[in-house]
């Protein structure tokens, strides 16, 4: 009897860990970067998005620091690796390692300092000169809850936002308004970036097998296999 009981016990440890394999296969990884003055409150969004948790005594980030999120978009299980300036913008040394790789970014500013909106377009401008072209951007007004001290009208920033090509939310990294919204927006922005350049590889390589098929009897076979690596050499499939 205690041996049957073992045996049942051990089948569910067993369909609990496969069950725990299947609920981390991880279909994408997306980097996102966290940008934007000191002091605007990024690192309290991340918390907020991550871990759903504000600290009033959170001091400036110092060193590298990065935290993750896995959610569910269109079917498919994406690890969001976000990435904090861990404080390096006070001296205005975030490297271009910083954003390589980067799939989306979220600039953030602070609607009571004018100055770190009057900033951020110097932000774009780095972000454009070290970032892949393809990278999604959203703008974040933080600090939300506190209207009375408003510095920034919300026009401003959507008139600025609109001209650059880039999303736009206020949020509160304090009360989690609109923190969730944003951060899914630029994810789902960031899957349709992906999901087009795989489709654009599909078709890529279905034209390159049907160049094969239909002009076998006029190009040589090593002038083909050159043809066939420039033609699949301009798609990128790697993310």
């Amino acid at each position: 009897m205690n041996q049957e009981m073992n045996g049942d016990h051990g089948t569910e440890n067993h369909h609990h860990q496969l069950n725990n394999i299947l609920h981390e296969k991880i279909d994408y990884v997306f980097k996102v970067v966290v940008i934007g003055d000191s002091a605007v409150g990024k690192t309290q969004i991340l918390s907020r998005f991550t871990k759903n948790e504000f600290s009033f005594d959170s001091k400036s980030t110092i060193g590298v620091e990065f935290q993750t999120r896995t959610v569910t978009i269109k079917g498919k299980l994406i690890k969001a690796q976000i990435w904090d300036t861990a404080g390096q913008e006070r001296y205005r040394a975030v490297t271009s390692a910083y954003y390589r790789g980067a799939l989306g970014a979220m600039l953030v500013y602070d609607i009571t300092k004018r100055q770190s909106f009057d900033h951020v377009a110097r932000w774009v401008e780095e972000l454009r000169a070290h970032a892949d072209n393809s990278i999604r951007i959203i703008l974040i007004g933080n600090k939300s809850d506190l209207v009375d001290l408003r510095a920034v009208p919300t026009e401003d920033a959507v008139e600025f936002a609109e001209d650059q090509g880039l999303f736009f939310s206020e949020t509160s990294a304090l009360n989690g308004d609109n923190v969730e919204t944003a951060f899914l927006r630029l994810l789902e922005e960031i899957y349709s970036v992906v999901s087009k350049k795989e489709l654009e590889c599909s078709n890529d390589k279905t034209d390159a097998a049907m160049l094969k098929g239909s002009k076998i009897d006029v190009i040589s076979g090593p002038e083909l296999e050159i043809s066939e690596m420039k033609k699949l050499s301009t798609c990128s499939c790697g993310f």
